[in-house]
C-alpha cells in the first residue's frame, strides 16, 4: 500500500477518534448539565418548603409571644387583685376587733345593768313584804312612802328599757360581726382564688416560654437548613456556568439564571445587564471576528476571510505608555491562551477594536476589574468565560451607578461601558440597550410567573 494512503488511513483514524471523544466529552458535559440541574430543582423546592416553615415558624412565635404578654399582663393583674384583697381583709380583721371590743363592753354594760335591776327589784320586792304598820312607822310622812315607791318603779321602768336597748346593741353588733366574719371569709376565698389562677398562669406562661424556646430552635435549624440549601444551589448554579462555554453560548434561561446570580453580587437588574450583553456580543454568541497577529503594531487578520486588518488592537504609545497589546498578552499567558488564536472584536470604522470575550472587555480595562472578579471566584478570571464575563461587567456597570436600578442610572451606566462617557453622539447605543432591557423584564415576569 502507497505510504501517502497508510498515512491518510492513519490521519484518518486520528480524526475519527478525537471525534470520538469529543463526542464523548460533550454527552458527559450534557449529562452532567442534566444532572445537576435536576438537583439544583430539587434544592430549590426544600429552599420554598424552608421558606414555607420559616414563615409558618416566625407566625407561631408571634403568636406565642403574644400569648406570654397577655398571660404577663393577666400574672400582673391578678397580682394586684391579691395585694387589694390582702388589704381590705386586713382592714375588715381591724373592723371586726373593734366590733368585737364594742360588743364586749356592751356585755358589760349589760351586766351591770342586770345587777342594777335586780337591786331595784329586791327593794321593790323587800318593799311590797312591809306591813303598812311597818311602813307608816318607818316613813315620817306617809307621802314620803309614795315617793319613794314612785321612784323605785320610774327606775325600775327606764332600767328595764334601757336593758332592752343595751341587748339591741349587742344583737346588732353581733349581727354586724357576724357579717364582717362573713366578708373577711368571702374576702380570703377571693384570695386563694386568685392565688390559684396567679399559679395557673405561671404555669401556662413557663409552657408557652418553652414552646417559644422550642420554636426558635425549629425557626433557627430551618434557617440553618434553608441556607445550606440555597449555598449548595449556588454550588450548582456556578458548576452549571462553568459548563457552557464558548463559542456554545448560553440559553437565556441560563443566562438569567447566571444574572440572578450576579444581581445577588452587585445590585445591577438581571434585564439590565443582559441587555448590556446582547448589545455587545448577543450574549456570548459573537465574541470577535479578528486574531491579533502583531504585537508591534497591533494589526491582525479577519478569522473567516484571512485577510489583513489595521488596529486591531492599540500597541504601546511611543512614549512607552502601556497598552492594549501588553494587558492582552499578559491575560492570554496567565490563562494559557495562544495570543494569536484568541478572537477578538475587529475594528470597527473608527479607532480600535480587541474587545474580548461575552462582555467585550478592552485588556486595560479588564485588568481594572480583574483582582476583584478573582476575589469573588477564588480564581484567575478568564473574560471569555461567561460567568467571569457576566460578574466583570455586571461590577463596571454597578460602578457607574446600574445598581440604582432606574432608567436614568442605567442608561448612564450603558453609555459609560460603551465610549466612557455620555456623549449624546453615542446615545443610540444608551437607548436601544435600555429598549432591550424593556423587552427581557417582561420575558423574566413570565419566567417568573409574575
Amino acid at each position: 500500500m502507497p505510504q501517502f494512503l497508510v498515512l491518510a488511513q492513519d490521519s484518518d483514524s486520528d480524526v475519527q477518534e478525537e471525534l470520538s471523544a469529543a463526542r464523548e466529552e460533550l454527552t458527559t458535559a450534557q449529562q452532567e448539565r442534566e444532572t445537576l440541574e435536576a438537583e439544583l430543582k430539587k434544592l430549590e423546592e426544600e429552599i420554598a418548603r424552608y421558606a414555607q416553615d420559616i414563615s409558618k415558624t416566625e407566625q407561631e412565635k408571634k403568636t406565642l409571644q403574644n400569648q406570654i404578654y397577655l398571660l404577663k399582663q393577666k400574672i400582673s393583674q391578678l397580682n394586684l387583685q391579691i395585694s387589694q384583697s390582702n388589704l381590705m381583709i386586713r382592714d375588715l380583721t381591724l373592723q371586726i376587733g373593734d366590733t368585737e371590743n364594742s360588743i364586749t363592753q356592751t356585755g358589760t354594760k349589760i351586766d351591770g345593768s342586770k345587777e342594777k335591776l335586780a337591786a331595784i327589784l329586791q327593794t321593790l320586792y323587800e318593799e311590797d313584804q312591809r306591813s303598812l304598820i311597818e311602813i307608816l312607822f318607818s316613813e315620817n310622812k306617809l307621802s314620803d312612802f309614795f315617793d319613794n315607791l314612785l321612784a323605785l318603779e320610774t327606775l325600775n321602768s327606764q332600767t328595764q328599757e334601757l336593758l332592752k336597748d343595751i341587748k339591741s346593741l349587742k344583737t346588732t353588733l353581733e349581727n354586724q360581726k357576724q357579717l364582717l366574719d362573713t366578708n373577711k371569709s368571702d374576702l380570703e376565698s377571693v384570695v386563694k382564688l386568685k392565688t390559684l389562677q396567679k399559679q395557673e398562669s405561671e404555669a401556662m406562661n413557663k409552657e408557652t416560654n418553652y414552646y417559644l424556646k422550642l420554636t426558635e430552635a425549629e425557626y433557627q435549624a430551618s434557617l440553618q437548613k434553608k441556607t445550606e440549601a440555597e449555598k449548595k444551589a449556588a454550588e450548582i448554579r456556578a458548576r452549571i456556568f462553568e459548563l457552557v462555554g464558548i463559542p456554545e453560548a448560553p440559553t437565556f434561561g441560563e443566562a438569567y439564571e447566571m444574572a440572578k446570580y450576579v444581581e445577588g453580587l452587585t445590585g445591577v437588574r438581571p434585564a439590565f445587564l443582559l441587555a448590556v450583553l446582547t448589545q455587545e456580543s448577543n450574549i456570548g454568541k459573537n465574541v470577535g471576528q479578528c486574531y491579533l497577529t502583531n504585537q508591534q503594531t497591533g494589526a491582525g487578520v479577519n478569522i473567516r476571510s484571512g485577510a489583513a486588518v489595521k488596529n486591531v488592537m492599540k500597541p504601546m504609545g511611543l512614549s512607552g505608555r502601556r497598552g492594549d497589546v501588553n494587558d492582552f498578552l499578559s491575560i492570554t499567558a496567565e490563562l494559557g491562551r495562544k495570543w494569536n488564536e484568541t478572537p477578538v472584536s475587529c475594528p470597527m470604522s473608527y479607532g480600535y477594536g480587541g474587545a474580548m470575550g461575552p462582555a467585550q472587555f478592552i485588556p486595560t480595562t479588564w485588568m481594572i476589574y480583574k483582582d476583584e472578579v478573582a476575589q469573588i471566584l477564588g480564581k484567575t478570571p478568564d473574560p471569555w468565560s461567561i460567568k467571569d464575563a457576566f460578574i466583570a461587567a455586571a461590577l463596571y456597570l454597578a460602578d457607574y451607578g446600574a445598581k440604582n436600578q432606574t432608567y436614568n442610572s442605567e442608561w448612564k451606566a450603558a453609555m459609560i461601558y460603551f465610549s466612557g462617557s455620555t456623549n449624546l453622539a453615542y446615545r443610540f447605543y444608551g437607548d436601544s440597550v435600555m429598549k432591550i432591557t424593556a423587552t427581557y423584564q417582561e420575558d423574566i415576569k413570565q419566567i417568573e410567573g409574575n
